[in-house]
């Protein structure tokens, strides 16, 4: 559990918190590539760590991320005319480039102009993998780019997607980085289920209750959850997680003797504001085989089209409307009668309510993945408050792969999967 004090610390991401401006030193994605087309095509607004925001594609194809909000009369930038280079404000015709300089006032007579006094917040962008990330700590303390392995491979190769939440950042990635839920949660209870779910004959079920354990690492930590099976092989689950928002694991299992499956996954939980974040979800092939149409649907996990509004990115099963949990399906398919297993993940997390708090938590050592990362958070704001850097602003994390295997008897899990967890990558240098 965490005292009250420490859960408003690691929860407030607005600016000036502590855990806000720790969050501030790392590169988060703001919006899909695909929501800005073109060039001049119209702006989008972006909302991060409480800060609302518009973003623009301009003449050259450059992209700019602005304070919402015209610094002349506070009118919102989103109703803008995105011309020849600026977002210009439909209200007095203020234009702003995409570094933030106020480039023209048509209000003014030519001889009054002070635009070159004028500048609204603007924030550095890339373009990586299919996604626009945004740096909004200090210029100084800037990170190497956010270069998963995911945003190195070619766009056949690679599908990502968004949903929103309605809670909080931090119980959202607390139940991505949890692997003990993931066979009950979302476990069919038939073998004959035609919903999707972890299948009840699976090592995963099998399995039963795993042991966690957890290494640390320079990008957070990577750990494994081990399950016994019969003849005293185990089942191994391994996953990373990379400071401070992001987890990765396997796509899919592999059976021993089985060549290689090359799927990859994971999310990123980025806080909308301090009750609200943007799930970010990718999977991405390392192999030869490019990732199929059914790949990008993302029919199981509910998070695709015929789940999520894909102009709002707001999930059709939501707390407003419980999740369509159909309680016929849960006494005979599925154990929780909700579709989608991502949509399980978010019923339970939006379930607990806005924020939660973890003074009333009652934790076990199934849960030890979770206390490190409340630790390494905490540890992450003292070191920012101290002027250091945190962890997970280096590269170590480029090389991270999340494996499962069913292991012989006396094969330890570290011999065997860590030289497939850290394989040699060689980053892009710039963004595609």
């Amino acid at each position: 559990m965490l005292i009250r004090e420490e859960n408003e610390l690691v929860t407030r991401t607005g600016p000036g918190t502590p855990m806000g401006e720790t969050m501030r030193r790392y590169w988060i994605p703001a919006l899909l590539s695909q929501e800005l087309p073109e060039p001049d095509c119209p702006p989008v607004r972006v909302q991060l760590l409480g800060e609302r925001l518009v973003a623009f594609r301009d003449t050259q194809g450059r992209i700019g991320l602005l304070d919402e909000f015209c610094p002349h009369r506070l009118v919102s930038l989103w109703l803008g005319r995105n011309e020849e280079s600026g977002l210009r404000c439909v209200y007095h015709g203020w234009k702003y480039a995409v570094t933030g300089a106020c480039v023209d006032q048509m209000n003014e007579p030519p001889e009054c102009s002070f635009a070159h006094k004028i500048r609204t917040k603007a924030y550095p962008t890339v373009e990586l993998g299919g996604t626009i990330w945004t740096y909004m700590g200090p210029a100084e303390k800037m990170p190497p780019l956010p270069s998963f392995e995911w945003t190195q491979v070619p766009e056949s190769h690679r599908h990502v997607s968004k949903v929103w939440e309605e809670c909080n950042w931090l119980q959202a990635l607390e139940g991505g980085i949890d692997t003990s839920h993931a066979p009950i949660l979302h476990r069919t209870i038939s073998a004959t289920a035609t919903r999707p779910g972890v299948p009840l004959l699976g090592p995963f079920v099998r399995g039963g209750a795993p042991t966690l354990e957890v290494d640390g690492t320079d990008y957070g930590y990577r750990y494994a959850g081990v399950r016994p099976l019969e003849d005293g092989k185990t089942y191994v689950r391994t996953y990373h997680y990379v400071m401070p928002f992001t987890q990765i694991r396997p796509q899919q299992f592999r059976l021993p003797g089985e060549r290689m499956r090359t799927k990859i996954a994971g999310h990123f939980w980025v806080p909308i504001d301090d009750e609200n974040c943007m799930v970010w979800n990718w999977m991405y092939s390392f192999g030869d085989e490019p990732l199929t149409e059914e790949d990008r649907l993302e029919r199981g996990s509910g998070n695709g089209p015929d789940h999520v509004d894909q102009n709002t990115f707001r999930s059709f099963r939501h707390k407003g409307n419980n999740w369509l949990i159909d309680r016929h399906v849960q006494k005979t398919e599925t154990f929780t009668g909700i579709d989608g297993i991502n949509t399980q993940d978010r019923a339970i997390q939006e379930s607990m309510g806005p924020v939660v708090d973890r003074s009333q938590e009652h934790l076990g050592p199934a849960d030890r993945a979770i206390i490190t990362a409340r630790r390494l958070l905490l540890q992450a704001v003292k070191t920012v408050q101290e002027g250091g850097d945190p962890l997970g602003t280096d590269t170590s994390y480029y090389q991270a792969r999340a494996i499962e295997q069913i292991l012989p008897k006396g094969v330890a899990w570290r011999d065997a999967l860590l030289p497939e967890m850290y394989p040699t990558i060689e980053p892009m240098a710039a963004a595609d």
